[in-house]
């Protein structure tokens, strides 16, 4: 009998934590949003999923990518090139130097959101890492556990440290990395993925040859 509880099933409505505090986001099919998390102007890809107590803004995620717990996506940028960096500058109202308790100054807010973060399609994001304004990383990338993300992750590439740095490719041959990108599976429709789990169980290779084979018969 095996050890592993088994996990509730997802579907296309996606499952949020009752705790989790959702803002102008779009939620994919077959996704699963963790206690505590906090999302705002985020798109979720379709079967990706984060864990709890993460907190994305400005962010687009693939599809098929794996967020573990505590990740930040995309903290808050402070406008440095001001005399001050404290944001009483940008919201006066909070602070009473102007008569209404919305006013804000929305240039910051344009600022803060055309530096988006773009996580691609089947990339991990590893416990408590931290991925600044700005930054994309490509498909199939892996971002080790606390790591610091202050440049562009290449695809299928694996980062670690403070600030990340490249550890290794995920694969050695560069042109698994090439048909990988190629194949695009994570765009299948759902019937083709469970038809093809078997092989996405098994090595990568004989899933690219028969996965290719089979796209090939069918163009």
């Amino acid at each position: 009998m095996s050890s592993q509880p088994v996990s509730r099933r997802l579907s296309d409505a996606p499952t949020c934590a009752p705790t989790a505090k959702i803002h102008e986001s779009h939620l994919g099919v077959w996704t699963e949003i963790g206690d505590r998390c906090v999302f705002n102007h985020v798109t979720l890809g379709d079967y990706s999923y984060v864990e709890r107590d993460c907190d994305l803004m400005f962010t687009e995620v693939g599809k098929f990518t794996s967020i573990a717990s505590s990740v930040r996506i995309n903290p808050s940028n402070h406008p440095w090139w001001r005399p001050t960096l404290h944001h009483f500058s940008y919201r006066p109202g909070k602070f009473g130097f102007v008569d209404s308790d919305q006013g804000v100054d929305d240039r910051i807010f344009a600022w803060r959101s055309e530096d988006r973060v773009v996580v691609g399609h089947d990339v991990w994001i590893g416990h408590g890492a931290l991925v600044l304004p700005g930054v994309t990383i490509g498909n199939g990338a892996i971002v080790g556990a606390g790591s610091v993300v202050t440049k562009d992750v290449a695809p299928y590439t694996i980062v670690v440290g403070n600030p990340a740095r490249p550890l290794r490719p995920r694969f050695e041959d560069p042109d698994t990395v090439a048909r990988l990108e190629a194949l695009a599976w994570w765009d299948w429709p759902h019937a083709r993925l469970a038809r093809m789990l078997p092989l996405f169980q098994g090595d990568t290779g004989v899933f690219l040859e028969t996965a290719e084979r089979e796209s090939h018969r069918s163009s």
